[in-house]
């Protein structure tokens, strides 16, 4: 039985910058949209989280109208501040949406998701609605974690499955499958009739701190994992120290801080002019 995480917003932005750099990268591979000068270029961000990299978008298309969806209510109040006109004439606005179930109400020129995608099984599946809703040469794009056979998602995962946590954790955690392999997008967005354009890229990330893998997977893959055991301050911590003492043999630290390879997927999909 997998149930919703709670979200902790400031647990999820203490790695910042090494969160926005994906964005940033696939950002940059976005073909302009098919605005007009008398249309800015309508933008939705889909799992928009806390608003951190939904704002980046301005940095591309200072004018346009971005709406942000998330189904969080904690990360949608983060964001929430961050909404209105922008500097650049824009406008920025946060809407609660359950990502699969968004039946886009309006043509959009691009359609964008940040690390989100991974948190909803079945995602390609919703292509076919997310394109039909994208104006002729429309961008979809989204970038994911490929991480899942990682060290930090593997002693998880085997920890869990674990007789001590089996009966109340086993179930919590999410599919491997909800990700798919890069040639499988590419597969799936071109029989959609998109140009697709798909890479992967294994950040080496370098984090510092006191068990910094732990105070990373608390902001993303260990969400699950703390909302079931919430009400049992004891259970949690006792199921911390476990998982911190296995991440500390998986990823040793150097002088230099802690290596933290972080494999993620790219997508950008043009839709066709027609």
């Amino acid at each position: 039985m997998t149930t919703s995480p709670h979200w902790d917003p400031h647990q999820y932005l203490r790695h910042t910058q090494h969160r926005t750099r994906p964005f940033r990268d696939l950002l940059a591979q976005i073909p302009e949209p098919p605005a007009t000068p008398d249309r800015p270029p309508r933008i939705a961000d889909l799992g928009c989280g806390p608003g951190n990299v939904t704002v980046l978008l301005f940095d591309r298309w200072p004018g346009a109208h971005v709406t942000g969806l998330d189904n969080s209510a904690e990360m949608l109040a983060e964001a929430h501040p961050l909404a209105g006109p922008t500097a650049g004439g824009g406008r920025l606005d946060f809407r609660c949406a359950d990502v699969l179930r968004w039946a886009p109400e309006e043509p959009y020129d691009l359609i964008v998701s940040n690390a989100a995608l991974q948190w909803v099984p079945g995602h390609a599946d919703a292509f076919t609605t997310w394109l039909a809703a994208l104006r002729p040469g429309g961008t979809l794009a989204f970038q994911v974690p490929g991480n899942f056979t990682s060290p930090s998602h593997t002693l998880l995962r085997d920890l869990c499955a674990s007789p001590r946590w089996h009966a109340r954790l086993a179930d919590r955690l999410r599919d491997p499958a909800s990700v798919l392999e890069p040639i499988a997008y590419l597969d799936r967005l071109t029989a959609l009739g998109c140009e697709v354009d798909a890479w992967e890229t294994t950040y080496l990330q370098i984090l510092t701190g006191p068990d910094p893998v732990l105070d990373w997977v608390k902001g993303t893959a260990l969400r699950p994992v703390l909302t079931a055991l919430a009400d049992d301050p004891a259970a949690r911590e006792e199921f911390l120290a476990e998982y911190a003492a296995l991440l500390r043999e998986a990823y040793p630290s150097g002088s230099y801080g802690t290596a933290f390879p972080f494999r993620r997927i790219f997508v950008v999909a043009r839709k066709g002019e027609r």
